[in-house]
């Protein structure tokens, strides 16, 4: 795994990666690559914290779930039970919108980021929004063409309906039921902070406006943007956490080996529907806040990825021996090779602690470079 980091570094121009796996037999180990900031050359580190966007579509979906395991919500109930009113117009009806429909990106609704990516850079980045002001932003977009349609607003209503059902944001209610049972110490919610609180990696972003003192930052000498300052209500409970590999790894395994859920309803979150691979990859599918993929070396492994606006890349995987690997990066891959390898990553850390016992590279524990 660590060519693969090193690949990602030296050809495809990703300033820092970091990962952790742990595995039945091999325990644990971190490798990093590159650096977390720029600017001082500060090495990266599997400590660092980042932004970990669309992962968070996980933590959301877990309590979600959660309530319906005590009676609280029934996923095929019409969104419109707990939200009356909130999806009408432009053809949109939550009447006809089910629960799992949102945890599943099924439910026909746009993506507000899309009304709102377009505008200048000046005048969102900072920006508060409220969920509800994202939802009616999403309503004003077409349809889109194909039944499966990835949509951060479907998760910022499933955070709406935890708020309406528990008298508590979605905020509080994913800090009381999973990161304080599991000890996700590195995991929060920034709110409007701008910055990233604590140790953290930096993330860039191709610059939209380079002037003659841009600083180069890929291979081809684009110029790169630090894109660490950012306000993260835009993605709200559909993307905004802040959190580490190490607490990723300990959340999806937490899930996955019965902490979080009932068997009985971890089940229904690994229900999945095709997923449209131009938007994640060829062979993924997509359950209730969950990816799953195949492995190279057979099964699949489930989890989700996340990007930010400012450059973040993320994902947390669990394969099918328990085994766990979460990998970061502080910029988003740009090209189908860079993807390609940070995907490979994955399936490599998790394919060998399947075929290998001791650790899965020459030099165990962490390696920074």
């Amino acid at each position: 795994m660590a060519d693969r980091l090193d690949t990602l570094v030296a050809r495809d121009g990703i300033p820092g990666v970091a990962a952790e796996v742990t595995g039945p037999d091999c325990g644990r180990w971190t490798v990093a690559r590159g650096v977390a900031d720029r600017e001082t050359g500060r090495p990266m580190r599997t400590e660092d914290r980042l932004r970990i966007g669309s992962i968070t579509k996980t933590f959301t979906a877990t309590v979600v779930v959660q309530l319906a395991a005590e009676g609280r919500i029934a996923l095929d109930a019409p969104v419109e039970r707990h939200l009356p009113g909130l999806i009408r117009g432009n053809g949109y009806d939550g009447r006809r919108i089910t629960v799992r429909q949102l945890l599943q990106h099924t439910s026909g609704l746009p993506d507000h980021v899309d009304a709102i990516a377009g505008q200048p850079l000046k005048e969102w980045r900072l920006r508060h929004y409220e969920p509800r002001e994202l939802v009616a932003l999403a309503l004003t977009l077409p349809h889109p063409e194909s039944t499966w349609s990835y949509s951060t607003t479907n998760y910022v209503l499933a955070g709406l309906i935890v708020e309406q059902v528990t008298g508590h944001r979605v905020e509080a209610e994913v800090n009381r039921r999973i990161v304080r049972p599991l000890g996700l110490r590195d995991t929060y919610w920034p709110g409007d902070r701008t910055g990233i609180q604590g140790p953290h990696s930096h993330s860039y972003f191709p610059d939209p406006d380079p002037g003659p003192d841009s600083n180069p930052g890929a291979p081809d000498g684009s110029p790169l943007r630090d894109g660490t300052t950012w306000n993260m209500t835009i993605g709200g409970a559909g993307g905004a956490l802040v959190s580490t590999p190490a607490d990723l790894d300990r959340f999806y395994r937490g899930l996955f080996g019965g902490r979080l859920l009932p068997a009985r309803w971890l089940a229904e979150m690994k229900r999945t529907v095709p997923a449209d691979p131009q938007r994640l990859w060829p062979g993924a599918r997509y359950g209730l806040g969950l990816i799953s993929s195949p492995l190279s070396c057979g099964g699949q492994w489930w989890g989700h990825g996340g990007t930010v606006p400012g450059g973040h890349r993320a994902l947390g995987a669990v394969g099918p021996d328990g085994s766990g690997v979460a990998l970061a990066l502080t910029r988003v891959p740009d090209t189908d090779r860079a993807e390609e390898e940070f995907l490979a990553a994955i399936d490599t850390a998790l394919c060998r602690t399947r075929n290998e016992s001791g650790h899965p590279d020459d030099n165990p524990h962490q390696e920074t470079t």
